[in-house]
């Protein structure tokens, strides 16, 4: 059985933010977030707000890791790793990264999962972001167990 949302409208970059508050704190190590979508749908905007808010800084740096592949955090009793695998060749690229610990240990957050290959973690949230002329928009699918945790977030 699985849990599915939306699609949800994100009438701009300050609904991704609201959504990005209220899962923040309802994650926690060994969660994995699989941000999909394509270039401007705000991947990026969603995983910036999600680490601003579990940092309590609305301000910090938060860059794109699309050259570095990664970027990690330390948070108040969580470890987060923001990966942007567009420019990744291969995932085998990843084992020298440390991504599988990373998934039992981390909240990740990968942008251009596809790229993940046979690495994907089974019990994933996949947020799909679509790009609208006028709005964006966010479907979820994920194991049934993430309905009780966020399904409230998802309306």
């Amino acid at each position: 059985m699985r849990f599915q949302a939306g699609p949800i409208p994100l009438a701009g970059e300050a609904s991704t933010r609201a959504l990005a508050s209220c899962l923040a704190p309802r994650l926690r190590a060994g969660d994995c977030i699989l941000l999909e979508g394509p270039i401007g749908a705000g991947k990026t905007a969603f995983a910036r707000s999600l680490i601003r808010s579990r940092l309590g800084d609305d301000e910090a740096e938060v860059p794109s890791p699309t050259f570095t592949l990664v970027q990690s955090y330390e948070t108040p009793g969580l470890d987060i790793w923001h990966c942007d695998l567009y420019r990744l060749g291969d995932p085998a690229e990843l084992a020298e990264l440390g991504i599988e610990d990373a998934f039992e240990t981390a909240l990740c957050l990968i942008e251009w999962p596809d790229r993940l290959g046979p690495l994907e973690p089974e019990g994933a949230l996949r947020l799909i972001l679509a790009a609208g002329r006028v709005r964006h928009s966010v479907r979820a699918d994920a194991p049934a167990g993430w309905r009780e945790r966020i399904g409230d977030c998802l309306v």
